[in-house]
């Protein structure tokens, strides 16, 4: 189902990995995008395609500081939250900057947006809630306890997100990312995600490192069932889809070993020396859960969420897209 005529959305972190691949979806639906961004993460390059188109507004400002807040939700219906700061070894370096993005940050938007009167608050959560539970798949309401300062930031916004809901009467509905990967997204800096960071190292003929034996699996999620997942959040007229949390993910989950053979076998189409580039095995890292699988039941259920992108299906479309930008 789509949004009824035009509709004014704010997606928060617009300028990021996700939040401009979402601006560039809901513009070419012919709605009104604002996009809130601080530039700390995301980049200008990633709005070169719509700058100059006249639905879109950028407002360069910082979720921290409340007035940017009120600034950017004014004369908004939705609100797509994605700004955060991501990356488990990040808020093990630095917990207080993490917890002032990502929960003071987090609660100034749900102000001004309870104060706006938007009509519906989509925000983005994690997946590393689920910390220490090994149960699988991963069922929203079965967690265990967080394992980084991260999982603990992206867990305290689902309580807000419940008691905003609750005593405010504001719509929120929470997405669970696991593992989202897809065009745009930075393969560069100290936090870079794994696959675009493995990406440019094959076509670099570098040899990527994995943190242990490789063994550890992922419910790797193409941008494109992402997009799909946000859409199904604002226009669901069901209200037993309201107010409450779901897995975003393919609901399949695979090896780092397999994802770096896929790479491989994809890069090699462009450039058949990556078959022989070497992998190089090293630590574990602090924080990491070693297995993760969605159960994306519920948002099936409630949402009619299909997602069309496995694995190795977003690899192959991923890989086109940095071999073309990154060239």
């Amino acid at each position: 189902m789509k949004i009824s005529n035009q509709n004014t959305i704010l997606i928060t972190g617009g300028a990021g990995f996700i939040g401009s691949n979402l601006s560039e979806y809901f513009l070419g639906l012919g709605h009104k995008v604002i996009c809130l961004d601080n530039f700390s993460t995301g980049h200008r390059h990633n709005l070169k395609d719509i700058t100059g188109n006249p639905n879109y507004k950028l407002i360069e400002g910082d979720i921290r500081n409340i007035e940017d807040c009120i600034l950017a939700v004014a004369g908004v219906d939705y609100v797509l939250h994605q700004a955060a700061l991501g990356s488990v070894p990040r808020s093990i370096n630095d917990p207080i900057t993490t917890n002032e993005v990502n929960v003071s940050g987090f609660l100034n938007m749900l102000v001004a947006s309870r104060d706006a009167k938007v009509k519906r608050f989509v925000y983005a959560a994690s997946s590393s809630t689920y910390g220490d539970s090994e149960g699988l798949p991963k069922v929203e309401d079965v967690i265990g306890k967080p394992l980084s300062p991260y999982a603990i930031t992206k867990y305290v916004n689902e309580l807000y997100a419940e008691i905003f809901s609750r005593t405010y009467g504001l719509e929120t509905i929470g997405l669970r990312y696991f593992n989202v990967f897809g065009r745009k997204q930075d393969p560069d800096g100290a936090y870079a995600a794994v696959i675009p960071k493995f990406v440019k190292q094959l076509m670099n003929h570098e040899s990527p490192i994995i943190n242990g034996d490789g063994n550890y699996s992922r419910d790797f999620t193409y941008i494109d069932n992402v997009i799909q997942m946000n859409e199904l959040a604002i226009t669901t007229q069901n209200q037993s889809a309201y107010n409450t949390i779901y897995n975003t993910a393919f609901g399949d989950r695979n090896t780092l070993n397999d994802l770096v053979q896929y790479l491989k076998a994809y890069l090699s189409e462009f450039d058949p020396k990556i078959a022989d580039v070497e992998i190089v095995y090293g630590i574990n890292r602090a924080g990491d859960i070693p297995h993760s699988l969605a159960s994306i039941d519920k948002a099936k259920s409630l949402l009619g969420y299909n997602p069309k992108y496995s694995l190795q299906e977003g690899l192959k479309e991923a890989v086109s897209w940095y071999w073309n930008n990154l060239k």
